[in-house]
């Protein structure tokens, strides 16, 4: 039976995430250079979005490039930046098509003059879409964007505009870069991993997390509905008891 039968459209997450790791290593073990693997991976951006949409998840983000790294070796985040703007200019009308709206997060300004003015550009073109939201955490990371969102609010009480007493978890929610996007439900890892490489730590409080052997470059539309059935098998309590889901439920 095909996986994507065995999902029940009822219980789909509205939110899933993707860390996608491992395309340099599936690269390496093929003899390439390291940019081959996320040449590849490309592909299963592409097949990971359509595949989420066909479902009916709302929204999908993707890790795509952390503030760490930065720190790569300066040839393989020219290559990564190239390959983002080639991207973006290749997948434009595929979001159309599907009916899917691009955004992203991260400190994107970072990003050299070309990518992202592409980007920007594919923002406001797809701006209308509804189906789904695919969200590019580009130059991102949870510690930046937490320290951010301190910032904001740090300013705001020193201006009087905000008291200490007023500081809730909503509040900080409010300030960050997913302030209009719902904390993801799913958080899935790809190459062997477990970590969550400082990606989403305030909003992962209740995330459930899928660790898979698979590759990023190797991830298919059945990798992501083995995930899904994977979540719709868990009891997720939210710190109460069993007891308690099992009144709530009546």
């Amino acid at each position: 039976m095909d996986l994507k039968e065995k999902i029940d459209l009822e219980k789909l997450p509205v939110h899933v995430a993707i860390i996608m790791d491992g395309n340099g290593r599936w690269a390496r073990m093929r003899g390439k250079h390291r940019v081959f693997g996320h040449e590849q991976g490309v592909i299963s951006v592409r097949e990971t979005a359509e595949a989420a949409a066909e479902l009916g998840i709302k929204y999908l983000t993707l890790y795509a490039f952390s503030t760490e790294n930065w720190n790569r070796p300066m040839q393989e985040v020219e290559a990564l930046m190239e390959l983002l703007v080639q991207t973006i200019n290749l997948e434009t009308k595929t979001l159309i098509d599907n009916n899917i709206r691009l955004l992203t997060i991260g400190d994107t300004q970072r990003l050299n003059h070309q990518c992202y003015a592409e980007l920007q550009k594919a923002i406001a073109t797809t701006a209308s879409n509804t189906r789904m939201d695919l969200i590019l955490a580009l130059s991102y990371s949870s510690r930046w964007e937490i320290t951010e969102a301190m910032k904001q609010i740090a300013a705001k009480v020193r201006t009087g505009a905000l008291q200490p007493a007023d500081i809730t978890e909503n509040m900080i929610s409010s300030h960050l870069a997913t302030a209009d996007i719902p904390d993801p439900e799913l958080l899935i890892r790809t190459s062997g991993e477990y970590r969550i490489s400082n990606f989403m730590l305030w909003q992962s409080a209740y995330t459930e997390m899928y660790f898979t052997q698979t590759m990023w470059p190797d991830f298919r539309k059945n990798d992501l509905h083995a995930a899904i059935i994977d979540f719709q098998q868990r009891e997720r309590r939210f710190g109460k008891l069993n007891e308690q889901l099992n009144t709530c439920k009546k």
